[in-house]
């Protein structure tokens, strides 16, 4: 599941089916808001193109990604909204081009580059198949945004698994998100992948538990659903505690998702 070749592969697989989805929208759609506040769907597209170019960056000239991502280091939010600006101004048409061709950088180098081989990234140098994973996570949060902004419900298939394994990988970002010591005790993750087969990381003896659907952990550790609309359970205080602040990615948690009921897969 994480060998580099498979999370490549289905790093430009989840990539290229989002793209056939926004392809031929309406001006109207690509206004269309989504669940992010203040986000519509071209905010999305343009931010996926935007983490696509600085992969491919990281790749290829580290040099000139240190320079270019200097103020994102200095004022997150701030930085990549100005990083952003550049792709909200193109017009749709070249928006997509652009997107495409950063893509197929972005997964050409990665690809190449060894497995283990420290690509500089936003959070600080990640092993190039990590990072692979984390172009995939992206993929996968943002496009959850865009499908439901559309009314275009998701095909969990079993390419979610790498988002599964970075989220057990990055489980102490919530804590650090939010200026918290993370617990020294590992934990246990037991999760059921779309195809029923079962992935389990972490040692099997640890006290602090958390299991249910790989889809549903997924959703979670991106913050695109609320944990009480989800069928995941915890065993032990901290992993309880962990399940609401969960987090895969670098940057402020924001205030998540609202209930919205249970949310069937």
């Amino acid at each position: 599941m994480t060998a580099m070749q498979d999370v490549c592969t289905d790093l430009a697989t989840e990539g290229a089916e989002l793209a056939r989805l926004v392809a031929d929208l309406s001006p109207e759609q690509w206004s269309a808001p989504t669940p992010a506040v203040g986000w519509t769907v071209r905010h999305q597209v343009a931010h996926l193109a935007l983490v696509s170019h600085l992969i491919g960056l990281g790749v290829d000239d580290p040099v000139a990604f240190e320079a270019e991502t200097a103020p994102v280091r200095e004022d997150f939010e701030t930085g990549m909204a100005a990083l952003l600006a550049e792709g909200l101004a193109e017009p749709v048409p070249d928006l997509l081009h652009r997107w495409a061709d950063r893509r197929a950088v972005a997964v050409k180098g990665l690809a190449a580059a060894p497995r283990s081989e420290p690509v500089p990234w936003l959070a600080g140098p990640l092993p190039a198949s990590v990072l692979a994973a984390v172009a995939l996570m992206e993929l996968f949060a943002h496009g959850q945004d865009i499908r439901e902004a559309l009314g275009v419900p998701y095909a969990f298939t079993d390419r979610i698994g790498h988002i599964a394994f970075l989220g057990t990988r990055t489980r102490d970002l919530a804590y650090r998100a939010r200026g918290l010591e993370p617990p020294a005790e590992p934990f246990r993750f037991e999760l059921t992948a779309p195809s029923g087969v079962r992935w389990n990381f972490g040692p099997e003896d640890a006290e602090h538990r958390i299991s249910g659907p790989a889809a549903d952990f997924c959703l979670l550790v991106t913050r695109r659903r609320n944990r009480d609309d989800l069928g995941l359970s915890a065993a032990g205080s901290a992993a309880e505690h962990w399940l609401g602040i969960a987090q895969t990615y670098l940057g402020p948690p924001g205030g998540g998702r609202a209930r919205i009921g249970q949310y069937r897969i």
